[in-house]
């Protein structure tokens, strides 16, 4: 090799040897990421969920009868069961006692996101 070809090998390998004693500076992180925290209940995801899954047969929204007679708005849910009840039902599975309505099952922030809209529409 000649002498320039020599200097930039060198100046690559104290490149790369720098890099990696930073990454052992003191408060670098040499473990997994953290783990990122939950987002807030957030009541437009839980209106986007109850729009994909219920407003074919539920009125979602302030005002307006439900598509399906016999399905309740959700605007007058908690009037007839306590949210606590709801929350526990959208977790487990919502099985009603009328063949019409599908079985969900949510994940809990799913549930959380749902509650949230419901106690937004109730304050409404």
């Amino acid at each position: 090799m000649n002498r320039l070809q020599d200097r930039l090998t060198w100046v690559g390998v104290g490149a790369a040897a720098l890099v990696c004693l930073m990454g052992m500076a003191p408060g670098a992180s040499t473990g997994p990421p953290p783990p990122i925290a939950p987002s807030a209940p957030s009541p437009d995801r839980g209106h986007a969920l109850v729009m994909r899954d219920c407003a074919r047969c539920h009125a979602v929204e302030e005002t307006g009868a439900s598509p399906f007679r016999p399905a309740p708005p959700f605007r007058t849910l908690h009037s007839q069961y306590p949210l606590d009840s709801l929350e526990e039902a959208l977790a487990e599975g919502i099985i009603s006692g009328h063949p019409a309505m599908p079985e969900f099952e949510y994940s809990a922030s799913d549930v959380a996101d749902i509650i949230a809209w419901m106690k937004d529409l109730d304050e409404k």
